[in-house]
């Protein structure tokens, strides 16, 4: 059973559980969905088994990383969410299933999680970084209150990337 991370009016942040592996590949099963991730391709089965473990993993190590996120309505799978340390730092990250776009869901979870995760004590700092034709997504950082901060390189991509500090939560 899974336990319950957080819940917004719309939607809830649960654990993984160990047969999840199919609705992970899902979600990332189109390049439309996987475009902005690395790889910019679509997962395989094995891929989505080994982000699943990895995910099952960080939990265990790190005490969060990014969780299975439903909508609290009807129980539908929505997509994933969460924070995964990056060596020092946590980073925020996100990926929602098509049908969910344009419907503030990643604002959302993505505000929840901020005051969650200063709440929670595990940093007075995140990170999260976006593909550099994603606005979309740039829109939901700026708009939960994260500043631009010195951008990272990823997949030989600069990528912009937005900082949110302790004391500039909104």
């Amino acid at each position: 059973m899974a336990d319950i991370i957080l819940e917004t009016p719309r939607l809830r942040l649960v654990t993984w559980e160990a047969d999840d592996a199919g609705i992970i590949e899902a979600l990332h099963s189109s390049i439309e969905t996987t475009r902005y991730l690395s790889g910019a391709a679509p997962w395989s089965r094995e891929r989505a088994q080994e982000r699943l473990q990895n995910w099952l993993n960080e939990a265990k190590r790190d005490g969060t990383t990014k969780y299975k996120l439903l909508a609290r309505e009807n129980g539908a799978f929505v997509g994933r969410a969460g924070f995964s340390l990056l060596g020092q730092t946590y980073e925020l990250g996100y990926s929602l299933g098509h049908e969910a776009w344009g419907k503030g869901y990643a604002t959302e979870i993505a505000g929840a999680l901020a005051h969650w995760f200063f709440e929670k004590g595990f940093s007075d700092r995140f990170i999260a970084f976006t593909h550099p034709d994603n606005t979309a997504s740039k829109r939901v950082l700026t708009k939960i209150g994260m500043l631009p901060c010195a951008a990272v390189i990823i997949d030989d991509i600069l990528c912009p990337t937005f900082e949110m500090r302790r004391q500039h939560q909104a």
